[in-house]
């Protein structure tokens, strides 16, 4: 919850006025009062009997009634917003709020006759408007000393009570949210998400790959976005914009976007700090790159902060772009599992205070960032396998960005290094399930005659898959049976066997791909791996499906191969019963 004031004004009339209609680009939906300093005021909105002009006059009553100069700018304005991913308040919850918040501010304290009169109008699901007048009905001005920090003080307490994202006070670290206009006007456009959101990432990732002004800027146009450079009269560049094609405003002006306003970091200053300490061009052979990569961040995890908090503050900052230079060159597999940890790491990059520049850990991160820059291009780019030890290098980053964290009492960073942490780690694991699967050579006598007493017993998908785990992973199978994840692991067993697959072998094969004893959740764990298993099992039948069968032992790799269209149907479709050792079989 974020209260964010406004500057004051003189206008109460205009104000009501904008809040009730419908906005500048109509995004204002069905604006009414939810609460007022008296019970019975009524609500312009609902009510014959109260126009906005009768509610600006009663507001600044109090105003009129002073003896002497009036205050010049007497119109106090408090927006208090939610973000996105948190539930919707009821208009009594929002009452509840907006009382709450002219209590913290010192405009209405409870139980005072004489407090300032205010007025609360919502229009739209996230957020509402506290309008108040800087007069008490005693003569006096209220006390409005440190009113903010108060405010925010008081949001803290309805985030937790309410269920809601728990954030951080005044630690300038929050991303810029997209405002509810922007987000209706990418409803509007039919966009998946806000111009602000798609601009965001797109620069993110452009500053995290960059070496250079030149590159940066060049990166951005490469992704087709619109920039323009502030030069300054000596021919310096001091800032940028950025705006989508196509987005205007109702003017038909592109809508610009100074870099800071994306996110705090992301001004020209900070997204310069990146390539000021120039790093050394890491010589490793494009095969080697995840490996060369993983060593250099396990080095680098073990050295995060030690060298004093304004350096920790920096190595932070360098494995957030490490992440999402990550994502970009992400197997296919984990691609959005990655990208997710990236977006959940973002506000764990941005430590409060000042940030050093220099750094073992920074260096060797930022080696990482270049080194998977440079071979984007290079020969296993997709190869899950490849990337798995890289991958479980980076959870022990993570987690090691956490602990510091958390010694540094980051609440707000810790959480999103521990949200990124799980995301990872489910890339890891299905990284896992993929290699297994890869690698399977499934033992055609056993599993014929499996399937076989199968028939026999039970339709596809009516196994007891209970008794799977029990014959798969016996020294697991309590833990698992109990697990609130276990619904999850068995929709996807059921899944293997209607694939014509035997649950108990793929199980087992799975489970023993790595240790399951550290695992928090044994079965959320199992159906992670599962889903990578189906992933390249799938994979490997269309592929098997569009070319020509090879006799090359390793298989999966006939891309280069022209595929040739055949009139059998698509292996991965074998209804349950046939043999298993064909179609994906083979290509194991």
């Amino acid at each position: 919850m974020m209260p964010k004031k406004a500057r004051d004004g003189d206008d109460t009339a205009g104000l009501l006025a904008y809040l009730y209609g419908p906005g500048k680009r109509d995004e204002h939906v069905d604006p009414h009062m939810v609460a007022a300093w008296d019970l019975f005021v009524d609500d312009p909105a609902r009510s014959p009997n109260m126009t906005i002009s009768d509610l600006a006059l009663m507001l600044d009553a109090p105003v009129y009634a002073l003896r002497g100069a009036k205050p010049p700018k007497h119109v106090y304005h408090v927006a208090v917003r939610n973000p996105p991913e948190d539930r919707l308040l009821s208009d009594e919850e929002w009452a509840r709020v907006a009382a709450e918040m002219m209590h913290a501010a010192g405009i209405a304290e409870k139980g005072d006759p004489n407090a300032c009169r205010w007025v609360a109008v919502r229009h739209a699901d996230d957020h509402i408007h506290i309008v108040a007048t800087r007069a008490r009905e005693d003569g006096r001005q209220p006390d409005i000393s440190w009113d903010v920090v108060k405010m925010q003080a008081r949001a803290r307490g309805f985030e937790v009570e309410f269920g809601l994202r728990q954030m951080t006070s005044g630690d300038g670290t929050a991303r810029k949210w997209a405002k509810t206009g922007e987000q209706e006007k990418a409803e509007r456009r039919g966009l998946a998400e806000p111009v602000r959101e798609t601009l965001q990432r797109a620069v993110r990732e452009a500053a995290a790959a960059a070496t250079s002004d030149a590159d940066f800027f060049t990166r951005l146009s490469d992704a087709g976005i619109r920039v323009q450079q502030r030069i300054a009269p000596d021919g310096n560049v001091t800032g940028y914009k950025v705006a989508m094609p196509g987005d205007r405003d109702g003017e038909q002006t592109p809508v610009w976007f100074p870099g800071a306003r994306l996110a705090p970091d992301l001004s020209l200053p900070r997204v310069r700090e990146r390539w000021n300490t120039p790093v050394a061009p890491s010589r490793v052979p494009p095969a080697e790159m995840w490996r060369a990569a993983e060593e250099k961040v396990r080095a680098a995890a073990a050295q995060l902060g030690a060298e004093g908090l304004h350096q920790g503050a920096g190595d932070v900052a360098a494995l957030g772009d490490l992440i999402v230079v990550a994502a970009i060159v992400s197997p296919r597999l984990v691609r959005s599992q990655i990208k997710d940890a990236a977006y959940e790491f973002e506000r764990a990059s941005r430590a409060p205070g000042d940030r050093a520049l220099e750094g073992q850990a920074r260096t060797l991160y930022r080696e990482s960032s270049q080194l998977l820059v440079q071979s984007t291009a290079a020969v296993g780019r997709n190869d899950a396998a490849a990337a798995l030890g890289f991958l479980l290098a980076l959870v022990h980053a993570i987690e090691a960005a956490q602990r510091w964290h958390e010694a540094q009492q980051h609440r707000a960073q810790a959480e999103a290094s521990g949200k990124a942490g799980r995301l990872l780690r489910e890339a890891v694991e299905v990284t896992a399930g993929a290699a297994a699967a890869r690698e399977y050579r499934p033992r055609p006598k056993r599993t014929s005659a499996r399937l076989a007493g199968q028939r026999k017993a039970a339709a596809p998908g009516e196994r007891p898959m209970a008794g799977v785990v029990q014959e798969a992973v016996p020294e697991h199978a309590r833990a698992v049976l109990t697990d609130p994840a276990w619904p999850s692991l068995r929709a996807r067993l059921v899944e293997v066997e209607r694939a014509g697959e035997d649950p108990v072998e793929v199980l087992a094969t799975v489970a023993a791909r790595r240790e399951l004893d550290s695992a928090e959740s044994i079965a959320e764990v199992l159906s992670w791996r599962l889903a990578g298993w189906r992933q390249q099992r799938g994979s490997t039948a269309e592929a098997s499906a569009g070319t020509r069968p090879s006799s090359t032992a390793g298989g999966g790799t006939g891309r280069s191969a022209a595929p040739t269209r055949k009139a059998a149907p698509a292996p991965r479709r074998r209804p349950p019963g046939d043999e298993p050792h064909k179609g994906p079989g083979r290509a194991r």
